[in-house]
């Protein structure tokens, strides 16, 4: 009788081992996965938040502007696409539009003849300055009018519509159009006042105690960019008005027109 050959290595080898004793990770090990996971969270939610408020705002700001525009210009009489005859004689008074009411439209000649920007009665931020539009501040005079037609839009965001003020110089021309006429201003001053110097668009800018005898207009927004710590602050005055179906202002026509 043969003794039993001793068991092979490979058979040792297919043997089963106990399976290792998995240890398990710490509370603070957990705790700081778990912290991180929510760091990670916050900065996807932080960029995502930047690229609105840097672009998406603006695109939405630009297309209720120009949506806006368009509406009020299918309300308005044909322009004739020539140069109106300027008039320095008293304008035709403009009533007062509703709060939110688009009543006129603002142009820059210097920023380029595609800039036109609805004007809305008040200065409420969801419905006026963030919906794309430049506000009126209701307690200020009507557009051509003696006194200040004061209004306010964002230099950020939303459209952006104020975003090159700073490059405004003395005798540039600011334009307004209602459904009666062109009211043409020409740049006088600008400045940089603190939010609660609110005599900037008083009848008499800067003067609240004096009567106005001028037809004012004064542009606001905040300063400097990305900050509200202070306003920068626009005047101009009434150079001429045109009735709005005798043509355009000059400034507005292509050149060679």
């Amino acid at each position: 009788m043969t003794n039993a050959a001793p068991p092979s290595t490979a058979a040792v080898d297919k043997v089963e081992q106990p399976a290792a004793r998995r240890r398990r990770p710490s509370i603070g090990s957990r705790i700081l996965g778990g912290v991180g996971e929510l760091l990670i969270t916050a900065g996807v939610l932080l960029g995502l938040f930047v690229v609105w408020q840097l672009w998406w705002t603006d695109v939405e700001g630009e297309q209720q502007a120009a949506s806006a525009v368009a509406e009020l210009e299918e309300t308005l009489p044909p322009v004739p696409q020539v140069a109106g005859t300027p008039r320095t004689d008293s304008p035709p008074l403009e009533a007062a539009a509703a709060e939110g009411e688009v009543f006129a439209t603002l142009f820059v000649p210097d920023w380029g003849l595609d800039y036109a920007q609805p004007v809305a009665e008040g200065v409420d931020r969801p419905t006026v300055l963030d919906a794309g539009r430049v506000g009126h501040y209701s307690e200020t005079a009507q557009a051509g009018q003696i006194g200040n037609f004061s209004v306010a839009g964002h230099r950020q965001t939303y459209g952006k519509p104020f975003y090159s003020i700073d490059t405004l110089e003395a005798g540039d021309q600011i334009i307004v159009r209602t459904a009666q006429a062109w009211y043409v201003y020409a740049v006088t001053t600008s400045d940089i006042v603190r939010p609660e110097q609110v005599e900037v668009i008083a009848p008499v800018p800067g003067d609240p105690a004096a009567v106005a005898t001028d037809a004012m207009l004064t542009l606001t927004t905040c300063h400097p960019l990305w900050s509200t710590r202070e306003r920068y602050i626009v005047h101009a005055q009434l150079d001429h008005w045109i009735p709005l179906t005798d043509g355009m202002p000059a400034a507005l026509l292509p050149e060679g027109s």
